[in-house]
C-alpha cells in the first residue's frame, strides 16, 4: 500500500463526520476544516522517527493531530508499544484496512489535548489556503506531483478569461470576477501565462493558453464563471 492509497479512504472517513477535507496544504499531508476546528493527518505507509518529527511538528498549528497507517498483520506487543509512543507524544491515530468487505478507516484513539504554543501565522496562512482552493484537486501522500495552490486556481481563472475576452486590464478582469490578487499576479507572472502589452493592459501568451487549458476541470469552472459574469 502506497501513502496515496491510504488518502481516500482517510478522506472519505472525515467527510462522512462532516470535514471540509483538502491535501497537500502547506506541507501537511490532509487537513480537514469544520467551523473554527482544524484537523492535521500525516499520512504513512508506517510508523517511523520520520512520521513521528512530521506530526509532532504540526501540533504547533493544531492540537487536533493524527497519523494514519495501514493496520498491522498483527496486533502484538511491538505494535502495542508503538500505540503507547503515539499517545504519549498527544497524537491520534488511524489505521487502515483492506479486506473483502473493501476498506475501511478505524480511530484508534483521539489527540490527547495539550496547552502548547500555537504559531498563529501558519495556521491563518493554512485557513487562508484552504478557503481559496475551489475544490480538492490533490493526493494527500504524493510528493513529486505538481500540486494545486489556490494562487495557480487564480491565475487559471485570469488566463481562462484572457483567453476568451483578449487583452484586459487588472480592473476590467477584477469586475468579473477574478479576485484582489488580480493584478499582482498578472505583474509577477510567476508561469510565464501573461505579457503587458501595454500600460496596465494585458494579455495571455501562448504557453500560458496551452498550460491553463490543461487543468480541464478548473479552466471549465472558469469558463462557467466568465459566461455568468457576462449574463448578469
Amino acid at each position: 500500500m502506497l501513502e496515496s492509497d491510504l488518502y481516500p479512504p482517510i478522506r472519505d472517513y472525515l467527510e462522512t463526520h462532516g470535514y471540509q477535507v483538502q491535501a497537500e496544504v502547506k506541507n501537511c499531508d490532509i487537513i480537514a476544516t469544520k467551523d473554527d476546528e482544524l484537523i492535521v493527518v500525516e499520512l504513512k505507509t508506517s510508523v517511523n522517527m520520520t512520521l513521528l518529527v512530521q506530526a509532532t511538528q504540526r501540533q504547533t498549528i493544531s492540537d487536533s493531530v493524527y497519523v494514519a497507517v495501514p493496520s498491522p498483520k498483527r496486533q502484538n506487543r511491538h505494535w502495542r508499544g508503538i500505540k503507547r509512543v503515539i499517545k504519549r507524544l498527544e497524537l491520534g491515530l488511524l489505521e487502515v484496512s483492506c479486506g473483502p468487505m473493501g476498506t475501511k478507516v478505524l480511530k484508534q484513539f483521539d489527540p490527547l489535548p495539550a496547552q502548547r504554543r500555537k504559531v498563529t501565522r501558519t495556521r491563518k496562512a493554512i485557513i487562508q489556503e484552504v478557503a481559496g482552493r475551489s475544490g480538492s484537486y490533490n493526493t494527500g501522500g504524493v510528493n513529486k506531483q505538481k500540486l494545486m495552490t489556490a494562487y495557480k486556481e487564480n491565475a487559471i481563472l485570469i488566463a481562462c478569461f484572457l483567453n476568451h475576452i483578449g487583452p484586459s486590464s487588472s480592473k476590467t478582469l477584477k469586475l468579473l470576477g477574478t479576485g484582489e490578487k488580480t493584478y499582482s499576479i498578472l505583474v509577477n507572472n510567476h508561469y510565464g501565462w501573461f505579457q503587458r502589452i501595454e500600460r496596465g493592459v494585458f494579455q495571455i501568451t501562448d504557453q500560458g493558453a496551452v498550460e491553463a487549458s490543461s487543468f480541464t476541470e478548473i479552466y471549465k469552472r472558469a469558463e462557467t464563471l466568465l459566461k455568468s459574469a457576462q449574463t448578469s
